[in-house]
């Protein structure tokens, strides 16, 4: 067991949860879409242990275009993680980096993926929670498997037959007691060039009495990410938080970032909360997130476009994230 832990410590896309009986969650959140972006689904499988010990596995279903969503109770003992990769098992639901395996209610059939694009993971730094990672007792921690990919195969949702060759995937975890008490989240890989993906989080981050605004954000660019972290010496310049929109400014040495998502209607989803499932957040896979990437060095920008099919959160007390 302990060498299992060790071993999910440097590869954050595997099972962390080894030595974990009470109030612990871990999930996976793969977003798929069609090639012609008509049918777009997030399908979100986990496991979640209450402060008595009460455990249970389970998979979320979210439809982004019909703005509903499902979620499938299982006994913990269905659920069966590998060793030594990322891959588990929920009942005869599969899913790793490279497939998954549905067999829902609802929803069934299999999604094979390719040319993923993982964030960096080095023995200093294991992924995108950096340094991070080695602090004890943080709240939520945090993965990117994938921050884009192609598609194949087909699903069967509720009978109709829909085929997802050549579409678009994305894959990202989370794993602790609860989610943040104050946090925005947004994601797109749906831009006018293929190949181009963003992901963004800012969120209240209490630690051992004290708190502070942490954020993670990565442009993927088709051959490099650019990354603005709370501990590669970015900074947040601007979090400015309505019930009509979002708009961050994100600065590093060498660039800055700045977002516009105007908020839609959300669906919502089951959270952790001290391990339980008992939270509410509310979910759109609709945004329209518009990125501007500058150089600071000659104040010209290196991108400027529209996401589209964005995933957007916008959960808790907000106003403990606006800046200024």
């Amino acid at each position: 067991m302990i060498r299992n832990k060790l071993r999910s410590i440097f590869n954050p896309d595997q099972f962390q949860g080894w030595n974990r009986r009470k109030s612990y969650f871990e999930g996976w959140y793969f977003k798929v879409l069609n090639e012609d972006e008509t049918k777009a689904f997030a399908i979100i499988p986990g496991i979640a242990i209450d402060d008595q010990g009460m455990a249970q596995a389970f998979i979320q279903v979210l439809d982004g275009k019909k703005q509903t969503a499902r979620y499938h109770k299982f006994a913990i003992q269905e659920f069966s993680p590998s060793p030594d990769k990322f891959n588990i098992a929920i009942q005869h639901n599969h899913f790793s980096i490279q497939s998954i395996h549905l067999d829902l209610p609802e929803l069934k059939g299999e999604l094979y993926f390719s040319n993923p694009v993982p964030w960096p993971n080095h023995w200093y730094s294991p992924g995108i929670m950096g340094p991070y990672t080695f602090l004890p007792l943080m709240e939520c921690y945090h993965g990117i498997v994938s921050m884009d990919h192609t598609i194949t195969g087909h699903l069967m949702v509720e009978g109709e037959n829909l085929d997802f060759t050549n579409g678009r995937g994305y894959i990202e975890k989370d794993w602790g007691q609860s989610f943040p008490s104050a946090y925005i989240w947004m994601q797109s890989n749906h831009f006018s060039q293929q190949g181009i993906s963003i992901k963004v989080s800012v969120a209240k981050i209490p630690y051992l009495g004290y708190s502070f605004v942490g954020f993670i954000a990565g442009v993927w660019l088709g051959d490099r990410l650019i990354q603005f972290t709370t501990y590669n010496q970015s900074s947040i310049l601007k979090s400015v938080i309505n019930s009509e929109k979002v708009e961050l400014v994100l600065q590093n040495k060498n660039y800055r970032l700045e977002i516009h998502v105007r908020r839609e209607k959300a669906t919502a989803l089951a959270s952790p909360i001290l391990g339980l499932m008992d939270g509410r957040i509310e979910e759109s896979m609709n945004a329209q997130i518009e990125v501007c990437l500058i150089d600071r060095k000659t104040g010209h920008a290196i991108f400027n476009d529209v996401g589209r099919n964005g995933g957007l959160e916008v959960a808790g007390k907000i106003e403990e994230i606006r800046i200024p």
